[in-house]
């Protein structure tokens, strides 16, 4: 099994940033492709970014190309989301995920984390 831990959310106002992390336990952290996600009230879960394992390739949903970057330093089993110029309309719950083998940009990962909150205040 894989433990995944998210960490940094919290309040910051629009136009901030934040640093989202997510501590990786259980099994080989550099085998795994790394995703985030994320999930507003009445919404359905979103892709944010997601990480090859070798940290290679990245991707980025629309919503957030050229604000986040999404970075994992596997000396450490620790995946990160750095958010820029934050908007309201990326308050959400952040999901940390992972899955051996090649990236995905969907729901497919097979193991979570808890979640983290982020908010932003306008």
């Amino acid at each position: 099994q894989v433990q995944l831990v998210e960490s940094g959310g919290g309040l910051v106002q629009a136009g901030g940033s934040l640093r989202l992390s997510c501590a990786a336990s259980g099994r080989t952290f550099s085998s795994y492709a790394m995703g985030w996600f994320r999930q507003a009230p009445g919404k359905e879960r979103e892709f944010v970014a997601a990480i090859s394992w070798s940290g290679d390739s990245t991707y980025y949903a629309d919503s957030v190309k050229g604000r986040f970057t999404i970075s994992r330093d596997n000396a450490k089993n620790t995946v990160y989301l750095q958010m820029n110029s934050l908007k309201p309309e990326d308050t959400a719950v952040y999901y940390c995920a992972a899955r051996p083998g090649v990236v995905a940009t969907y729901n497919i990962y097979n193991y979570w984390g808890q979640g983290t909150q982020v908010t932003v205040s306008s």
